[in-house]
């Protein structure tokens, strides 16, 4: 079983912001494999289902951004998984809106709910899919810039990020890893 974690902050008022990239692509894979994620366990939001074959749990931790590891710590130690079983989904200010872009391990990169993951499970291997939102105008401020929503120009691209990571997960699971980074990060 492939525990899938979107990241992103509960709350109708982080809805539809950048920072919630992560919540969407989990909502995404939730209507395109009928996987209705309502259950709550171990401070996340859940689904449990299968894609191409495969069973996974789609979470969405509810411990806000900061703590996003501690619910994925704690459903990882529940159903006796390893940080190899894991998909992590989450924004990245690095990369333009629309972009996807897949990692098996790495830094946090400055990425607070990446890092506060790293911490609980004490390594940076388990796979990512990081969803581009882009970079704060110079002089802007972070918080406010992921905690913002989408302009109406970014936001079809944005749709085609959510679809794109969706696939990717799909390689993840089918094809690992490496086919995945082959076939997306160009």
């Amino acid at each position: 079983m492939k525990i899938i974690a979107g990241l992103g902050n509960p709350g109708s008022e982080y809805e539809n912001t950048r920072h919630n990239a992560g919540f969407k692509v989990i909502d995404a894979l939730s209507d395109e494999y009928d996987i209705p994620v309502k259950g709550f366990e171990n401070h996340c939001l859940t689904g449990k289902g299968m894609i191409e074959g495969e069973k996974v749990f789609l979470i969405k931790p509810q411990t806000y951004m900061n703590l996003s590891g501690v619910g994925i710590r704690a459903i990882l130690d529940y159903y006796d998984k390893t940080p190899e079983d894991l998909i992590v989904i989450y924004d990245d200010i690095d990369l333009p809106p629309g972009k996807i872009r897949v990692r098996s391990k790495g830094s946090a990169g400055g990425h607070n709910g990446i890092k506060n993951i790293i911490n609980q499970l004490g390594v940076s291997e388990f796979d990512r899919v990081k969803v581009g939102v882009g970079s704060k105008p110079p002089g802007g401020d972070l918080v406010n810039w992921v905690l913002g929503h989408f302009s109406k120009e970014d936001i079809p691209a944005m749709e085609k990020a959510f679809e794109d990571a969706c696939k990717a997960v799909k390689d993840i699971i089918i094809e690992g890893a490496d086919h995945a980074m082959n076939r997306y990060n160009g």
